[in-house]
């Protein structure tokens, strides 16, 4: 079973994009900031991250170079949640690691979108 994580503050989106991942057979699991995400993927790491756009503690660009540098860090799909179509903001995220974007909100069609479009699903 192919493992997803959720990494953003708002305790609704981690527990909607959860269920969202759990229908798509995908384990889930989810972290407030990016401090517990990275212990998360230091133990497991998972085929998909769904990334908020800014985060408590950590700032997602750091996250994101920290996440690339631990073993097997290169393997996650990340996908950079914003909340905005901010094109600086979106280019920096890609530039530091993120493989693909998706604006918020979302649902289960733009997540298995994503998912499809980044060889996850099938």
């Amino acid at each position: 079973m192919k493992r997803g994580l959720i990494v953003d503050d708002s305790a609704v989106i981690r527990k909607v994009a959860s269920r969202i991942l759990e229908l798509l057979h995908f384990a889930s699991a989810t972290a407030a900031n990016g401090h517990r995400a990275l212990d998360i993927c230091a133990a497991a790491m998972p085929d998909v991250i769904l990334l908020d756009w800014k985060l408590p503690q950590t700032d997602t660009l750091e996250f994101l170079r920290a996440l690339r540098a631990l073993p097997g860090g290169g393997e996650p799909k990340v996908i950079y949640c914003a909340t905005e179509n901010d094109s600086v903001a979106i280019g920096r995220a890609l530039r530091a690691g993120a493989d693909d974007v998706m604006l918020k909100p979302f649902d289960r069609l733009a997540i298995e979108e994503k998912l499809a479009a980044n060889g996850l699903l099938g």
